[in-house]
């Protein structure tokens, strides 16, 4: 059986958007709101994984209320970075449209995933939060490059994906 090892000096750039992977349930409006800090490099840290994490937070947003220039400065984020593996956590509403961006920009050649959660990360044990940041991070660092968004132990490519509301998964449309 051929395993793959992980070198100590691994460096992977997370960039934190907000969504409701990072958000809190707000029972005033009956709804999951983003929260003014991210709990995502308290949650990595908890891990202990012989990586090194470096955290940037470009916007702690609903996706839905991402604007054209929040979509420029995560582009811009991925394109600065001194890594060439970037995770970005994402709301899922507009996570397809910000992979898209990227790909559709991105000049250098690195590989970045887009992932998010349905549920919170924080106060919910049954949240698909740590599944995704732990499938996301695992994939991320066996590809060479390019750009994928990751949910539910499924990836894709920007435009071949679309998100069912009804059903609440991401699908390929290719198929």
């Amino acid at each position: 059986m051929m395993g793959l090892t992980m070198s100590s000096n691994t460096k992977v750039d997370i960039i934190i958007t907000g969504g409701t992977i990072d958000s809190e349930w707000d029972s005033a409006y009956d709804t999951a709101t983003v929260s003014g800090e991210s709990v995502i490099p308290k949650y990595f840290e908890r891990i202990k994984l012989e990586i090194e994490l470096n955290f940037n937070v470009v916007c702690m947003k609903d996706s839905r209320k991402l604007t054209p220039e929040d979509m420029r400065q995560i582009y811009e984020a991925v394109e600065n970075s001194a890594s060439d593996k970037i995770l970005i956590t994402h709301g899922t509403y507009t996570m397809p449209d910000t992979a898209r961006y990227i790909e559709r920009h991105l000049k250098s050649k690195k590989a970045v995933i887009l992932t998010g959660s349905l549920i919170p990360l924080k106060g919910y044990d049954m949240s698909d939060a740590a599944f995704n940041l732990g499938f996301s991070l695992a994939s991320l660092l066996n590809i060479k490059e390019g750009v994928l968004l990751s949910m539910h132990g499924h990836l894709f490519k920007p435009q071949e994906v679309a998100k069912s509301y009804s059903e609440a998964r991401f699908f390929s449309i290719e198929q």
